[in-house]
């Protein structure tokens, strides 16, 4: 059920020139001649990754992924402390995609992403709607603030002894504290053994959170290796606590610019970071998306949520 297409390499890539002094990683896999897709990666910060190609037919699909700015491959990288985080928000991102778009030649594009990926996408489509064909995401997110604070305070109400160990990794903040924004400036100390220690702080909550989905063979975020996890969570830290330069709610407010746009939208009904109401929200503001809401499946997909992505991929590909 739900079996990935075999794997495959990129037949191009490349670094784009964004400006700012930042270079972006770039590839493309499958047919030249396919139809269009770009995948988006979540985090903010995680990079994109190999297994992403399989989700679409190699014949049918021509398939753009990209490191988002200071991560992955794209330089220079966050955990570098002497990279400068100003020109890496929502707006920049967003100009990065339509600049790949153009280096690239592509008229209209399937988007493809989930968790953070969903928030970036729509908010490319809703500013190019029509650079967008199709729309396929797997744990809906918008970034809200009321989002944001469920994800590092109100779950913690499930978790309480990994939540006070989280707040406790920045000492001073108040439990009603920004203690987003507490980490986003320990990520920024000039002392290495405080961001590393800030980083580890940071995986372990966002491990524990995902822990009954994991259960406990695996820690998503803190098996990442030391750089990756440097760049993610000072990622993270500064898009969250800017509330991703997104007013709040203006993602569903403004997704009766999506109309046209064909969307699938599958949600884990058990997802304890992001939870089923904003897909919900969002389906009911966008009429040309299909809510899909997966019974066996948290933020981390299921087989059941493979089985759905890659059905839609498949419906929206070219035909054979």
């Amino acid at each position: 059920m739900g079996e990935l297409y075999p794997p495959v390499e990129p037949y191009e890539k490349g670094m784009l020139d964004v400006g700012d002094g930042n270079l972006v990683y770039w590839e493309v896999c499958g047919n030249p001649d396919g139809k269009p897709a770009l995948v988006v990666h979540g985090g903010p910060g995680s990079g994109c990754g190999p297994r992403a190609r399989q989700f679409f037919d190699p014949d049918r699909y021509r398939v753009v992924l990209f490191d988002q700015r200071g991560c992955g491959r794209s330089t220079p990288h966050a955990s570098d402390p002497a990279t400068d985080m100003r020109h890496n928000t929502t707006p920049h991102l967003i100009a990065d995609m339509e600049r790949l778009r153009e280096h690239l030649g592509i008229d209209r594009w399937l988007l493809y992403g989930g968790s953070w990926g969903s928030t970036l996408l729509l908010a490319y489509a809703e500013t190019y709607p029509e650079r967008v064909s199709e729309i396929v995401i797997a744990a809906v997110t918008t970034t809200r603030r009321s989002e944001i604070d469920w994800l590092y305070r109100g779950v913690g109400r499930f978790f309480p002894e990994q939540w006070e160990r989280f707040l406790a990794g920045a000492p001073g903040t108040p439990r009603d504290g920004d203690v987003v924004a507490a980490y986003a400036r320990l990520m920024e100390h000039p002392d290495a053994a405080v961001r590393e220690k800030a980083t580890a702080d940071w995986c372990a909550w966002e491990d524990a959170v995902l822990s009954g989905e994991t259960n406990g063979d695996s820690n998503p975020f803190g098996d990442r290796p030391p750089t990756a996890r440097l760049a993610l969570v000072r990622i993270c830290s500064h898009f969250f606590s800017h509330g991703a330069w997104l007013e709040e709610g203006a993602l569903l407010r403004d997704a009766h610019r999506l109309t046209g746009i064909p969307g699938v939208l599958v949600h884990g009904s058990r997802d304890m970071g992001g939870p089923l109401d904003t897909a919900w929200e969002l389906a009911r503001a966008w009429p040309d998306a299909e809510l899909v809401v997966v019974g066996d499946a948290g933020h981390l997909a299921s087989d059941t949520t493979r089985a759905h992505v890659l059905g839609a991929l498949d419906r929206f590909a070219r035909p054979r």
